[in-house]
């Protein structure tokens, strides 16, 4: 088995197949941070060369099932294994957690890209919390007058806005250290990504009435632009699974075991 990790999903599913006898499993990092957070079980870190690399991983490695464990964000690594599952014929299922709800006292304003994040933050304030993620800083190069906090594992690289402060921290966080970095650095502006999972940086906007901009999810793999065709194969078309939690998730894995 396979799991595209890098998040704490595929970090629990890896232990969690750790204790089901026959289920041997191997977790794949990206590699984008120099100290990850390493699952249980075998790792490999790196890319795998596209979709044609990663289908030939597939086959070489005799790999009987995939889970997509990225981040929502991940849109590529994503359209990859969904095209490359289906040419090795091996079964995929994703496993996403569920996008943020607003709730009452929410602000919150709606932008389909991080480009569409950085037109609208003007218009909202002058003090903007970026918890975007370092590869997303470089969107915001060009909004000026506006000061900006980044929080980030490692430090974005250029190009990134001219009046920047980086905070180097890695979760998990709480509302009482969210409520007390927002009254810090006087934040008037939050922009981050529908990643869905515990968000602290939420309730203590809430609190404070602090607009949100939030960036959508980007469609699921068939639903938006298509991959060019690779030299060995056209595109197939394939139906995957997508479950929430990690309890299905196993359930999903076991069964292909048995099976």
């Amino acid at each position: 088995m396979l799991i595209l990790g890098g998040t704490s999903e595929g970090r629990a599913l890896a232990a969690a197949c750790a204790g089901v006898a026959g289920l041997h499993v191997t977790s794949s990092l990206a590699g984008r941070t120099s100290a990850p957070l390493l699952p249980a079980g075998e790792l490999r870190v790196g890319g795998f060369g596209g979709v044609d690399g990663l289908t030939s991983y597939l086959r070489s490695e005799r790999i009987g099932a995939v889970v997509d464990a990225t981040h929502p964000f991940a849109a590529t690594m994503s359209a990859h294994a969904t095209v490359a599952a289906a040419r090795a014929g091996v079964p995929l299922l994703v496993l996403r957690r569920p996008g943020f709800v607003a709730r009452p006292g929410d602000d919150w304003h709606r932008v389909p890209s991080l480009a569409a994040a950085a037109e609208l933050v003007p218009a909202l304030g002058q003090r903007v919390f970026l918890t975007t993620g370092r590869q997303s800083i470089a969107a915001f190069a060009g909004v000026g007058g506006r000061w900006f906090l980044s929080r980030s594992v490692e430090p974005p690289r250029p190009p990134v806005p001219p009046r920047l402060e980086v905070v180097l921290d890695r979760g998990p966080f709480t509302v009482e250290g969210e409520r007390a970095l927002l009254d810090r650095y006087r934040i008037d502006v939050l922009v981050t990504k529908d990643s869905g999972g515990p968000a602290p940086k939420l309730d203590a906007a809430r609190e404070r009435g602090i607009p949100v901009v939030m960036i959508d999810r980007p469609p699921p793999p068939g639903h938006g632009p298509p991959l060019p065709s690779g030299p060995t194969s056209t595109n197939p078309v394939v139906a995957t699974e997508t479950v929430a939690t990690i309890p299905a998730a196993l359930a999903w894995l076991t069964a292909r075991v048995a099976n």
